[in-house]
């Protein structure tokens, strides 16, 4: 019974190093000057699975490298935007996928996450694939609407993830974020 439990445990650790994000492009709004940059890259750098920085201030984006089989937190990464005194505009993250099947409207536990893939197509994800986070937030108030115009579940358009949004077994209590490819 022990060997089964520890036979177990280690799928399940394989599981989760294989399933995890690699980096993001950040794209800031309101930033205005290089002051306005350095404060926004300051607030990042804090944050512990943020492994590398790197800067491209023509367009207002930060690409953020993270630590190898960290627990990313996409929240964190707004909030320091937001502490700074600025907005999100886009974020993009590249995340590894090993045969994840995915259309419209479904749900995939991903890195101790749920993923509800939003106007996409059936295919299987596999290895890197850049995945764009559209939650209120993290896009435009425009870009907002316009995806909430592509899903028949009201979660999206809401915000309560419990009318329809209820992140899968295994991965209870946390966080539903809506994506699209």
């Amino acid at each position: 019974m022990k060997t089964i439990l520890i036979a177990l445990a280690l799928i399940g650790v394989q599981f989760t190093a294989s399933a995890q994000y690699k980096k993001a492009s950040l794209q800031a709004a309101g930033l205005t000057c290089a002051m306005c940059s350095n404060a926004t890259f300051k607030a990042l750098k804090t944050l512990p699975f943020i492994d590398k920085i790197d800067t491209d201030l023509n367009n207002t984006t930060f690409i953020l490298y993270f630590k190898p089989n960290s627990n990313v937190n996409l929240d964190q990464i707004k909030g320091k935007v937001e502490g700074a005194g600025f907005s999100v505009a886009k974020l993009i993250v590249t995340a590894n996928f090993d045969k994840i099947k995915v259309e419209n409207d479904t749900h995939i536990p991903f890195a101790g996450q749920t993923l509800h893939f939003m106007n996409v197509k059936p295919q299987t994800l596999q290895g890197d694939k850049d995945i764009t986070v559209i939650d209120k937030d993290f896009v435009s108030g425009k870009a907002f609407k316009q995806y909430s115009t592509q899903t028949k579940m009201s979660c999206y358009k809401t915000g309560i993830m419990e009318s329809c949004c209820k992140p899968e077994s295994g991965v209870a209590g946390k966080r539903v974020y809506h994506v699209t490819i």
